[in-house]
């Protein structure tokens, strides 16, 4: 019996069509696990199976580039654990899901697992960054809890012993994969922080499964690393594998080697700074001499601008003065780097750098007779400058040309006379001569009254 509405007839596509919108608007993103059959891979790089279990399958495809992001190769009869949205093939009428996402069926228990966990510890705190602790910058002592015949714990020592040789790793051997290894790896940490012999701790494991690193994602093992008070390092597997002891730890290395260089600095750079710092005290002592020489000149300066005699003992007592200041000043600055030698030499101590040891207190020794050399050149000098300042203030006095036989001739109130225009009849004068003075009366200007009539 035909229909009595043409316009309500669909076609096959409209048909298909309406099938798969209904689909993939009913079902949500879903997992399915199953066997894997029927597998194909063709040259276009997707991925086409089926999900099979006892009493039915359904198809699947997973197209690129998902398809080329899987960890594992898919093979016939492998059980797992897919993802993916649920539509139609609207060519052929099948209805099919897509997969953007598909691992083995039992890393998939342990990776739902994983996630479970990780979400209560982290909401717990056990995660917070505001309980990280810093790394010590240089550690003298550090404790490796790894296999010690695996890959990981060579990775580390090889770096340590070339970056820096003065730090002691001792290995502390456990079992890192196993049903037991969690708790001998819980047992290790709490007898290391215990013994308060470490300045930091590192926990190493090459790479490997989620099921090879599972020892690692034991819980009690992340609230002993959270507990510890010895900063813990986490170097476990690949750069891309993460476990709870990565989040618990205060710093996570993405590989046992790049651990061990986030552990210790390299002894190039310490040798550079080193060199930098002597440098650098090398040039501030040259400084405070210059100004010590620059302040002795603006006294030199000052003297010569002053009365001589008058100021000339105040001006003495002034340099010694300054020469004891600048003695001082010196003793001071040559104790503060003799204090900060001292505590360099503390540092390296504790590092074991005997052959520089050596070196700064060399270096210390010659420095101590630099100052004392330097100041007794400056006093002798300046006794040198001094004396000649003497001479010729002595050279320019007018007390000089009077002990040469000339008087100084003045009225008794002070005044000089230098002209007999500046002496009247019956002025009472004064001359001083180089051994006393002589009181005298001017009688008349000689030849003044003739040549003035």
């Amino acid at each position: 019996m035909p229909p009595s509405d043409p316009d309500h007839v669909l076609t096959p596509s409209q048909l298909n069509t309406l099938a798969r919108n209904l689909l993939e608007d009913t079902f949500p993103l879903i997992w399915v696990e199953g066997e894997l059959g029927n597998l194909s891979r063709p040259s276009s790089g997707h991925l086409y199976m089926t999900l099979k279990d006892a009493r039915a399958q359904v198809r699947c495809a997973m197209f690129k580039p998902k398809s080329s992001w899987l960890k594992f190769v898919p093979r016939e009869g492998q059980r797992v654990l897919a993802r993916g949205r649920l539509t139609l093939y609207e060519a052929r009428g099948d209805y099919q899901l897509v997969l953007d996402h598909m691992e083995e069926a039992g890393e998939g228990a342990l990776r739902r697992a994983f996630e479970e966990l990780k979400a209560r510890l982290s909401a717990e705190g056990l995660f917070d960054a505001e309980r990280k602790r810093e790394l010590p910058r240089f550690p003298s002592r550090i404790a490796v809890i790894t296999s010690p015949s695996g890959a990981a714990v060579r990775d580390v020592l090889s770096v340590l012993a070339r970056r820096f040789p003065l730090v002691e790793a001792e290995v502390l051997p456990v079992p890192v994969q196993g049903d037991a290894a969690a708790a001998q790896i819980v047992a290790m940490l709490q007898r290391a922080q215990a013994s308060q012999r470490y300045d930091v701790i590192v926990l190493a494991r090459g790479g490997g499964s989620l099921e090879d690193l599972w020892a690692f994602n034991d819980e009690r093992l992340a609230r002993a690393i959270a507990a510890s008070e010895v900063p813990v390092v986490s170097a476990i597997g690949h750069e891309t594998d993460f476990s709870l002891a990565d989040f618990a730890a205060d710093v996570r290395a993405p590989t046992p080697s790049v651990a061990a260089e986030l552990l210790v600095p390299q002894r190039e750079d310490l040798l550079h700074r080193l060199r930098v710092l002597e440098a650098r005290l090398r040039n501030l002592q040259l400084q405070r001499l210059r100004q010590a020489m620059q302040r002795a000149d603006r006294a030199g300066l000052r003297l010569n601008a002053l009365r001589p005699q008058a100021r000339l003992a105040a001006l003495r007592v002034r340099q010694q003065d300054a020469l004891r200041r600048l003695e001082q000043a010196w003793r001071r600055q040559l104790e503060r780097e003799r204090a900060r030698l001292r505590h360099a030499d503390a540092v390296l101590r504790a590092h074991q750098p005997q052959r520089r040891i050596a070196r700064l207190r060399e270096r210390l020794s010659a420095l101590a007779h630099r100052p004392q050399a330097a100041i007794a050149r400056r006093l002798r000098n300046d006794a040198l400058r001094l004396r000649g300042l003497a001479r010729s203030l002595e050279a320019c006095s007018p007390l000089a040309t009077v002990a040469r036989g000339y008087a100084i001739v003045q009225h008794e109130d002070g005044r000089v006379v230098r002209s007999v225009l500046d002496a009247a009849p019956g002025d009472r004068l004064q001359a001083r001569v180089s051994d006393g003075q002589l009181r005298l009366v001017v009688e008349a200007p000689a030849g003044g009254e003739g040549e003035r009539g």
